[in-house]
């Protein structure tokens, strides 16, 4: 009997030890997004830790284990099943951004450019002035006076 107890003990400790040291990856590029997957994958990785220890408790014939694990499951199933939405919600306002070529805010003007580093294409957005003329500013005067 204690034999068993122990077992049951280790098993619950290895199934939350793998959900803590679970690594988890990113592959999206915007800061928000990388959160966003780091919490999804964390959720989901929980909803499996509470599923466990719902089959646990159902093996062990103990109510409280298996009530506690199903509604950790549930509730971090619903979590993760949010947070997916929340992801593809900020990715396609991403992609919305940078499928323009040109764009003002606040009265400013910024247009889409393109670089390459280590062989990716990367698009980012630099602020222009339109009524510049390269240096020769017209309407312009030295402190402000005509001559």
């Amino acid at each position: 009997m204690k034999i068993k107890s122990l077992l049951t003990g280790l098993v619950a400790l290895m199934m939350i030890g793998g959900f803590l040291a679970t690594p988890t990856m990113a592959s999206a590029q915007s800061q928000a997004s990388r959160h966003r997957q780091k919490t999804k994958n964390e959720w989901r990785n929980a909803a499996y830790a509470g599923a466990g220890l719902a089959a646990l408790g159902l093996l062990k014939h103990d109510s409280t284990l298996t009530f506690v694990g199903a509604a950790g499951a549930l509730y971090s199933a619903d979590r993760y099943e949010h947070d997916r939405k929340s992801q593809s919600k900020i990715d396609r306002a991403r992609a919305q951004m940078f499928a323009r070529s040109s764009f003002t805010r606040n009265g400013h003007s910024y247009r889409r450019y393109t670089t390459t580093k280590n062989g990716k294409k990367y698009y980012y957005f630099k602020r222009v002035n339109p009524g510049a003329s390269h240096g020769k500013k017209k309407g312009w005067y030295k402190n402000g006076k005509r001559k």
